[in-house]
């Protein structure tokens, strides 16, 4: 009991810390999840001693991953997906499936190809690192994005892409480190099996998600009692996700689907206009805290990581996922009509990387063989994307003349 006590407390100081800087940030205009990164950053590098034993607790590898990954991955998916109206899902589905399939796998292909070939990385570790290279996380961008009035298009692609890469990249992540090798030495065979393994993990997941979705709309046409019905957006999130991963398939995908079904089909057959404004309000905190909490974390986990003699490394590694995105992007969304060039560049500059990418990194046991270069390499590509990239977005919205004056245009 009393180490439960010690961990609350603990997590409750990291709470306060973020809570006071987004406050800051909020009235100084600038993206908190940036500013907690930064302050993070701060905090790794300098011996706060009341902090410390927070710090040193937060960071530990098992405790970080659990935090991301069975916390607080299903309520971003699930926030993400009960706001996002499937008919703006509809309308720019072409550009979002382009990029979260055909773009997420090229990228991934590109990236681990190039860390095999140009930073001589074994080739389990340079795939494992291309899949964790192909997740994105539009949180920054979106704030900013929705701050500068950008049309709804672009803030619904950069969010579906996101949401549908997301779970596409754990399954890559999951095949790269756990089965790549015994998969490679079956040749042709073993391309079999993967792509009959990709379409387990995805199909088994799509299935658990439409099921718990269409149960669980159909249970809240039975009540007009919001905080009954935002207790069971709770279960049907954080269950779509521990049932499909009791399974053996994706929980991402389970509960993007779910949410997808909850947030449309369901509100438009169970939900009363209260019941959808306490909803919202409720995932709008709820989301608000797991943020703050993931972006002070990405930033204190520079204590655990040792960049002595890999600078090099680090910045071919950055760049190489650059031109990977870039090239990824424009590919697949080269035959779409009506993208204006200046559309396509701010949104491969908006695919920012983020907190999965560094809680699947930690997940990788400490048996696997290159898991510091991996680690060093995502924390990097992910520190590099936030700061450089998530500072530089609302210059390059405005310098393209993007802002609240198109936000009548198409893309």
């Amino acid at each position: 009991m009393h180490e439960f006590n010690e961990t609350f407390i603990q997590l409750l100081v990291l709470l306060a810390v973020s809570i006071f800087v987004i406050g800051i940030s909020k009235k100084l205009n600038q993206p908190y999840s940036i500013a907690l990164v930064i302050v993070g950053l701060l905090m790794g590098v300098t011996n706060i001693p009341l902090l410390e034993e927070a710090e040193a607790f937060i960071t530990q590898s098992h405790v970080f991953q659990a935090i991301i990954i069975s916390l607080f991955l299903p309520i971003l998916l699930g926030d993400a997906t009960l706001k996002l109206p499937f008919s703006h899902l509809k309308e720019q589905s072409k550009p979002v499936l382009a990029l979260a399939f055909g773009g997420t796998l090229l990228s991934f292909l590109i990236i681990a190809f190039s860390a095999y070939y140009l930073l001589d990385l074994p080739l389990i570790v340079a795939f494992t690192f291309g899949a964790l290279m192909s997740a994105t996380d539009p949180i920054s961008v979106i704030s900013i994005f929705k701050s500068l009035g950008v049309p709804k298009s672009v803030v619904t692609i950069i969010e579906g892409e996101s949401l549908l890469n997301d779970g596409i990249a754990v399954v890559l992540f999951q095949i790269s480190s756990l089965y790549l090798l015994s998969y490679m030495e079956l040749g042709w065979l073993g391309l079999g099996s993967g792509l009959l393994l990709f379409l387990k993990f995805a199909i088994g997941g799509i299935l658990i998600g439409t099921v718990l979705g269409y149960l669980f709309s159909q249970l809240i046409r039975f009540y007009d009692d919001y905080p009954l019905e935002i207790a069971f957006s709770m279960l049907l999130f954080f269950g779509s996700f521990f049932i499909a991963e009791h399974f053996h398939v994706s929980g991402v995908i389970a509960v993007v689907v779910a949410g997808l079904i909850f947030g449309n089909y369901g509100a438009k057959i169970g939900m009363s206009e209260t019941t959808k404004v306490n909803i919202n309000s409720f995932w709008d905190v709820v989301t608000l805290i797991a943020n703050s909490l993931i972006f002070l974390m990405i930033g204190i986990e520079i204590k655990n990581i040792d960049f002595t003699d890999k600078w090099v490394m680090i910045a071919a590694a950055i760049l190489i996922v650059l031109a990977g995105r870039t090239i990824a992007l424009y590919t697949s969304v080269h035959f779409i009509k009506g993208f204006s060039r200046s559309w396509k560049a701010v949104l491969n500059w908006g695919g920012l990387k983020g907190s999965l990418s560094i809680a699947l990194a930690l997940s990788l046991p400490p048996t696997f063989e290159g898991r510091d270069d991996v680690l060093v390499l995502t924390f990097s590509v992910v520190l590099f994307s936030l700061l450089v990239q998530g500072l530089t977005i609302k210059p390059l919205v405005m310098k393209l003349g993007l802002s609240e004056q198109q936000k009548g245009k198409s893309v």
